[in-house]
């Protein structure tokens, strides 16, 4: 719209005014008018548009959270306040110090679903610090606000897989600590929802995981009766208060007469909780010598995500989060 009035003007700047009738010069008061009015309809608009964008961007706090929550004085649940301790020990144990939980502040429970809304966009802020990787392998960790993690598209698919932990982990009744930490002298906060049976969701404390990189692999022994052996393998991921939390893994099963392979199975699995999975599998050498197969394996924290590529076969990892991708073949002789 400024563009065209500035043509507008252009193009009467331009004119001399010895050759504008009275009639013309009317004519060309009007159009002034007229552009008067779009000029501050214009300006009207600019002004209404920022402070909209001002209102959509508008920061919440943990005190308008406070609002909306019932105060309680109980202590912390016991399950609780044994993850919390058991998460300093192993942090301690595999990060040296590097990153330490320094104060619990208790604020109570979400009594409205506006307290709900108000929890969801304090985690997903871009400012609002998150951590990923394993802490078994301490040169993966990454911790950081989630601006400075992500960018473009995978920033957005963070923000939101945080916002999908709502209504469906964290609901209305939902318990809610606030976490300090020190990651190497840099302070801030985190918050902690949980509920009787323990922690729900925490950007730090959910969004590291403990697993040993090189896995678990089990043979059975062979068996004359029967003429089959199996060989499976898998990757365990445990919260950092050690309990089970996720796993991927697959099984071949060969099926022989004396040295000579006759067929092949094989399975695959991949769960976890908060976060996502893939697995899949295919045999490759289903008869002769020996028993073959392809897997491709993966596990992320909710805001990662997997794909598997079907023409090379295998599970790719993208974005910010903890993970453990396992693409290989394995072969398997009588």
């Amino acid at each position: 719209m400024n563009r065209f009035i500035l043509k507008i003007l252009l193009f009467l700047e331009d004119k001399p005014f010895k050759y504008l009738t009275m009639k013309k010069l009317l004519n060309t008061c009007k159009i002034f008018a007229v552009l008067s009015v779009l000029m501050l309809n214009s300006c009207r608009n600019e002004d209404s548009e920022i402070q909209s964008q001002e209102t959509v961007y508008q920061k919440v706090t943990v005190a308008d959270l406070k609002n909306e929550i019932i105060l309680s004085g109980q202590a912390l649940p016991e399950i609780v306040q044994s993850q919390i301790n058991t998460s300093k020990i192993n942090l301690e144990k595999h990060l040296k110090n590097e990153l330490q939980i320094t104060g619990i502040t208790v604020l109570g429970k979400i009594s409205t679903s506006k307290g709900l809304e108000i929890s969801q966009n304090l985690i997903s802020q871009k400012d609002n610090f998150i951590a990923a990787g394993n802490i078994v392998e301490p040169e993966t960790v990454k911790i950081g606000k989630i601006q400075s993690l992500n960018s473009g598209e995978e920033l957005n698919i963070a923000q939101t897989e945080l916002k999908n932990l709502f209504g469906k982990e964290i609901t209305v009744d939902s318990n809610v600590i606030e976490i300090s930490w020190d990651n190497k002298g840099e302070k801030f906060t985190s918050l902690c929802f949980y509920n009787d049976s323990g922690i729900i969701w925490d950007n730090i404390l959910g969004g590291l995981i403990m697993m040993d990189q090189r896995g678990n692999a089990e043979t059975s022994d062979a068996q004359s009766k029967v003429s089959s052996k199996w060989y499976k393998q898998w990757w365990t991921a445990n919260w950092l208060w050690g309990s089970k939390r996720g796993e991927i893994g697959y099984k071949i099963t060969i099926y022989y007469s004396g040295s000579t392979v006759s067929n092949v199975d094989v399975s695959d699995w991949g769960s976890i909780s908060l976060g996502k999975a893939k697995s899949e599998s295919k045999v490759t050498k289903k008869t002769g010598a020996y028993g073959q197969c392809r897997y491709a394996l993966g596990l992320c924290t909710p805001t990662g995500s997997l794909s598997f590529n079907s023409s090379n076969f295998s599970v790719s990892f993208s974005g910010l989060g903890s993970n453990i991708v396992s693409n290989g073949t394995k072969s398997l002789y009588p």
